[in-house]
């Protein structure tokens, strides 16, 4: 495991992103990264082969920061194979993740360390806005649980990609399992075994920007994909995968009623 700098300034943060035909909307990202009041960061982008402008303009925000390294896949993997290979490019002490339609609070990172250095929990998660794509508020803010372990993770994912914020220097590196939906949980719990729990930030610290193609999302497609994820990725039984497809639908329900 890597040595912790004294210095907290000092410490370099991770952040992945995944890209596909995402030029609409990654430059809003990017600024608020490069807006971060903790600025020893480095952003992997990892393009999954967008088929518009994207790859030139985050080419060209990466000419103009060296803080950003853009990659490339061969061809379009799906979302965890290029988020796999941001965490495997990853040398930060710390690694987090926001997608590429997504916004943090200037002070993100910052308030993300302190919470692991007061806490002494090295995995932190934040509450945050969430807009439509107009980056307007006309939903709730999702504030979440001040802890949640392994357990209440298989009951609902109240972990967003956009806010997970992980010590990887204590924690180490892990991959994201290989599946096209529910991957950035499968990475929550992989942690979850070996940790009590992780640490909640109350406070909104980033913009979830809600996109009309997920709101219209096909339901049936969600729920055969969480339930083979709890038995094929969690490998859990039969009557253990009922109860917790029962609890998912039922706080995925009270997450998105307003």
């Amino acid at each position: 495991m890597k040595k912790k700098p004294t210095n907290i300034a000092s410490r370099l943060v991770s952040i992945i992103t995944p890209t596909y035909n995402s030029e609409k909307y990654i430059e809003e990202t990017i600024a608020s990264i490069r807006s971060q009041t903790h600025s020893n960061w480095e952003h992997l982008i990892v393009d999954d082969g967008s088929t518009d402008g994207t790859v030139e303009l985050v080419k060209r925000l990466a000419n103009q920061d060296s803080r950003i390294k853009f990659m490339q896949l061969e061809q379009n993997a799906g979302s965890a194979i290029a988020r796999n290979r941001g965490i495997k490019e990853a040398s930060g002490i710390y690694m987090t993740f926001i997608d590429s339609d997504d916004i943090w609070f200037p002070d993100f990172i910052e308030n993300s360390i302190k919470e692991i250095e007061v806490s002494k929990v090295p995995f932190v998660y934040s509450s945050y806005r969430r807009s439509n794509e107009a980056l307007e508020f006309v939903y709730s803010d999702f504030i979440v649980p001040k802890i949640v372990n392994y357990t209440d993770i298989l009951k609902s994912n109240s972990i967003s990609c956009l806010t997970a914020f992980v010590d990887i220097s204590e924690l180490g590196k892990k991959e994201m399992p290989l599946v096209r939906k529910r991957q950035d949980m499968g990475l929550w719990l992989r942690y979850l075994k070996e940790i009590p729990y992780a640490k909640g930030i109350l406070e909104p610290k980033a913009i979830y920007r809600i996109r009309e193609d997920s709101l219209s999302r096909n339901k049936k497609n969600l729920l055969r994909s969480q339930w083979y994820f709890y038995r094929n990725v969690e490998n859990l039984s039969v009557l253990k995968s009922a109860y917790f497809m029962i609890c998912w639908m039922y706080y995925g329900f009270m997450k998105y009623r307003n």
